[in-house]
């Protein structure tokens, strides 16, 4: 069974830090191109970075330079490591991974991240 699991969320003041995680289990990690999306409430979900199999790099424009995606394929996993944190960046993130070779995609359950002031 394929799963991806996030871990991280919760509530930061403006212009703090957090990281969220993200576990896979049932697939070959190496394989995939893991990310991260978000959805604040009343809007659509939206890319926020992508790190494919061969470690390039997708960033939304609203987090280029506060947020870092990486992966480590020996723990299947994906991080959002996120600095200075806005109000605008509350939303549920959620870890998604896309397998290269077939397009599929799976999803995790989410994560929310709530900023305030």
């Amino acid at each position: 069974q394929v799963q991806f699991v996030e871990s991280g969320g919760g509530l930061v003041q403006v212009g703090g830090s957090l990281r969220l995680s993200c576990t896979a289990s049932g697939v070959v990690f190496k394989l995939y191109t893991p990310g991260w999306y978000r959805q604040a409430p009343g809007k659509e979900r939206e890319l926020v970075a992508t790190i494919d199999p061969w470690n390039r790099l997708n960033y939304a424009e609203s987090v280029k330079g506060r947020f870092t995606i990486s992966r480590d394929n020996a723990e299947n996993a994906v991080y959002l490591q996120m600095n200075n944190l806005k109000p605008e960046d509350t939303a549920v993130y959620y870890c998604y991974g896309r397998l290269t070779t077939t397009d599929r995609t799976y999803w995790g359950q989410g994560t929310q991240v709530t900023v305030f002031s």
